[in-house]
Order: structure tokens, then C-alpha cells, then sequence
């Protein structure tokens, strides 16, 4: 079994900061790309940042410049530090984690139970 357990969101005023750590746990072999999707009020989930196991990062264009991606390989961890919140960035935040639980497993996508963040205006 494997748990994606998202912290840090909260409530922030515009022009805050925000840092969301996502940890997995459980029987995991490898770990590919990690990344955030969030999901606003009326809104799809949308695709934020991703992380590869080598440190590429890849960021939708909404939050270039403001978020940062980043993850701890020894601890099977993903960060997304959140700068110059926006209102539009409110929305709850889910952890996403390509992985194979055993070293004869495909990949899959396993996903967090999602955290809020709102930001005020």
C-alpha cells in the first residue's frame, strides 16, 4: 500500500508565501516524477509542477516565476514553495507520485488526499 500525506496549506494573504510538503510512504521501489495539480472553485484540476527523479522541473504558466518544485529523494518527499500568492491560486492542492511499488511493477499514479489553500484579497 502506498500514502501520499499533503501539509502546509493554510490561509494567506496576497503577496504571501505558502511551502506544501507531500511525503509517500508504504512498499515503494522507484519513484519517477512528482508533482502538484490543484483544483479551484469551478475549476478542473489543472496541472502545477512536476519533478523528475533527476530534478527537472517542469511548471504550468500561471505560477512561473512564484512557485518552486522541489523534492528530497531520500525521503521520498515533494515541496512546492508558493511565493506572491494570488486570490486565483486558491484551491485545494493535490500531490501526484509515479511510482513502482516492486522493481517488476509498471508505474502508476498514486495521488494525496489534497490540502487547502486560500489566499485573500
Amino acid at each position: 500500500q502506498v500514502r501520499l500525506v499533503e501539509s502546509g496549506g493554510g490561509l494567506v494573504q496576497a503577496g504571501g508565501s505558502l511551502r506544501l510538503s507531500c511525503a509517500a510512504s508504504g512498499t515503494i521501489f522507484n519513484i519517477n516524477t512528482m508533482g502538484w495539480s490543484r483544483q479551484g472553485p469551478g475549476n478542473q484540476r489543472e496541472l502545477v509542477a512536476t519533478v523528475t527523479s533527476g530534478g527537472s522541473t517542469n511548471y504550468a504558466d500561471s505560477v512561473k516565476g512564484r512557485f518552486t518544485i522541489s523534492r528530497d529523494n531520500a525521503k521520498n518527499t515533494v515541496y512546492l514553495q508558493m511565493s506572491s500568492l494570488k486570490p486565483e491560486d486558491t484551491a485545494v492542492y493535490y500531490c501526484n507520485a509515479r511510482l513502482a511499488r516492486n522493481w517488476w511493477d509498471n508505474v502508476n499514479d498514486y495521488w494525496g488526499q489534497g490540502t487547502q489553500v486560500t489566499v485573500s484579497s
